[in-house]
């Protein structure tokens, strides 16, 4: 069973994140990292950017796959993961700490409440067969 960290929301389409005051900290699950394999490139928005709830904003590139990132919450992207373009494998050792890829100034807090807790979330991966 992957690991599905308490403290965390997450989406459908296996992007976590965590609340940090009024913004947001977003990256990759454990269980998607799994699915791609070894990950060699990832493609994050400019700080700055707008994005919206559940609309690309990035990808990520594996070995096996190329997958889109999808922003759990709208807003603006105030900080990036500075160190995955040199290093992407950060994603695959440490998906939920050094991995992490962007940082939103949320648009709208309300948005928190429709991500999935960690049981829900463990639910649909459970699903999926894992």
């Amino acid at each position: 069973m992957a690991n599905v960290p308490g403290e965390l929301r997450y989406t459908k389409e296996h992007e976590w994140a965590k609340l940090e005051g009024d913004k947001a900290r977003v990256g990759i699950t454990a269980f998607a990292q799994e699915q791609l394999g070894d990950v060699v490139f990832v493609e994050l928005p400019k700080v700055g950017a707008k994005i919206t709830a559940m609309k690309t904003c990035g990808g990520v590139e594996s070995v096996k796959a190329v997958s889109d990132l999808f922003a759990p919450l709208s807003g603006e992207v105030v900080e990036i993961n500075a160190e995955l373009p040199k290093t992407p494998e950060l994603v695959n050792a440490d998906p939920y700490g050094k991995g992490w890829m962007i940082v939103i100034k949320l648009g709208n807090a309300k948005e928190w409440d429709g991500l999935m807790p960690a049981g829900d979330y463990e639910k649909l991966i459970a699903e999926a067969g894992h």
